[in-house]
């Protein structure tokens, strides 16, 4: 196999090969430089293009006649075909294949192939079948169809390589009992359909060494689940979930070796349960409200950087827990109410260092500010006199007199601050009548008095509207 720094190389040999193929069909004859590289490098090369193309090389010589049998990774896409041809040229392919290990095996089954077929589960059984022959390592089935197509997880059992499982879109994930996968890694569970909680279960304990898992719900049939996450040596997991859920369902997470987690759109479901996270270094908290008697936040004592774009008035708030390990906090202001979880995670916060504020949206949400102020706390939160150094606030609203005294407040009170950023929007010509009233918010900002002498004071124009 070719080093990773031979990337540059390896786009310009396949270039070569492309326009030699090309001077071949107009007829040029010229020498063949190409065929006489090792086959181990020509492999390499043809790994990096599209099985169509690749057994398009199979006319070039005598050399690569069957060379593409070799090739260790293959990929179908049912859109670049007709709809008869497709299952035919998928199974001659297979069954020509010779490859002792296939390293990928890609299926994409959309358009007219699946309008017509409805992406026939014989086939499907047919060719994850040879794969599995083939000591397949990644697998990504991406299924486009009216209706869902069951996988075949029996043949789990019989798979020692499988390293990398990715399902998308019509499939069905049917296990009414325990599986074994020892060798899978990397599990990708994207707008699947499952049958009940039950086979969410037992296929996410049928991995035990399953170290990132990615779940991706927009939307699924009227059944109720409760994702129960075990896995001993998860360091990664992705919730996108954006399914309103039901007061019986939810997520129960046990993952003890896990380092990085985000979750995203839970909403309204009866649990959402983070047990036993204690080597976690990142967390990212988007969207998720209304969980029944639970504490989301509550369970991320032990995270490092923490990413909250949530509302206190949607979420519980842990106000006995304390985040001693965590040093870089950033937070959304487009959230209702969000300067007072901001105080409640600065007093629970006594080591942080960086703290961002940020609006992504390029248009702020007015909404929860009428009739709310800035209440400025009795006492300074502990992470404002020996640790804050970074203090970076993005689309700053310079005209919301509530931010400029939340600002306001951190730069007179924070004695360890080095550096204080604020980014606004730029002002379009329409709006010079604004101008004035920004400069003079640079100069309260700049007249603050701040309780850090050597605290460097920077204000940014944002350069995306």
């Amino acid at each position: 196999m070719l080093a990773s720094g031979n990337s540059k190389n390896l786009k310009s040999v396949t270039g070569i090969m492309e326009q030699e193929q090309h001077e071949r069909n107009r007829g040029v004859v010229k020498e063949d430089l190409i065929s006489e590289l090792p086959e181990e490098l020509l492999l390499h090369i043809l790994s990096s293009l599209p099985t169509k193309r690749v057994i398009a090389t199979s006319v070039l010589s005598k050399r690569w006649r069957s060379l593409w049998k070799m090739v260790p990774k293959l990929e179908f896409n049912s859109n670049f075909h007709y709809t008869h041809q497709f299952s035919e040229n998928v199974g001659r392919t297979l069954f020509s294949h010779k490859a002792p290990v296939l390293e990928s095996f890609h299926l994409k089954v959309s358009g007219r192939y699946s309008q017509s077929r409805a992406c026939d589960e014989i086939d499907i059984g047919v060719w994850t079948e040879i794969a599995f022959e083939r000591h397949v390592r990644e697998l990504v089935l991406e299924l486009c169809s009216e209706r869902c197509v069951r996988f075949p997880i029996s043949m789990f059992s019989f798979s020692t390589t499988l390293e990398t499982l990715i399902l998308k879109y019509s499939v069905l994930v049917d296990v009414p009992s325990p599986v074994c996968m020892k060798s899978l890694r990397t599990l990708h569970l994207e707008s699947v359909d499952f049958k009940d909680s039950e086979s969410i279960r037992n296929l996410i304990s049928g991995c035990p060494n399953l170290e990132e898992l990615v779940i991706y719900q927009c939307y699924r049939k009227d059944v109720v689940l409760t994702f129960t996450i075990v896995a001993p040596f998860l360091k990664r997991l992705v919730i996108t979930d954006y399914f309103v859920g039901s007061e019986n369902g939810g997520y129960v997470i046990n993952a003890p070796s896990l380092k990085y987690l985000t979750l995203k759109g839970v909403s309204h479901y009866g649990c959402c349960l983070i047990e036993n996270v204690p080597m976690l270094v990142e967390a990212k908290i988007r969207e998720v409200s209304y969980i029944a008697n639970e504490n989301i936040v509550g369970s991320l004592t032990s995270v490092k950087r923490l990413f909250l774009d949530v509302s206190p008035l949607e979420i519980k708030f842990p106000t006995d827990s304390i985040f001693y390990q965590l040093v870089h906090l950033k937070m959304h202001t487009r959230r209702e109410e969000w300067w007072n979880l901001l105080m409640l995670m600065l007093n629970s916060s006594p080591k942080l260092q960086f703290l961002k504020l940020t609006d992504e949206k390029r248009k702020f949400r007015k909404r929860g500010l009428v009739g709310r102020k800035w209440i400025e706390p009795k006492n300074v939160p502990e992470c404002l006199l020996p640790h804050l150094k970074m203090f970076v606030w993005t689309r700053y609203r310079w005209e919301s007199e509530l931010e400029k005294e939340v600002a306001t407040y951190i730069l007179k009170n924070a004695r360890q601050l080095k550096n204080a950023s604020f980014s606004r929007r730029p002002i379009h010509s329409k709006e010079h009548h604004k101008l004035e009233e920004r400069c003079k918010m640079v100069k309260e900002l700049d007249g603050v008095v701040r309780a850090s002498s050597s605290c460097h004071l920077v204000f940014v124009v944002d350069s995306v509207e």
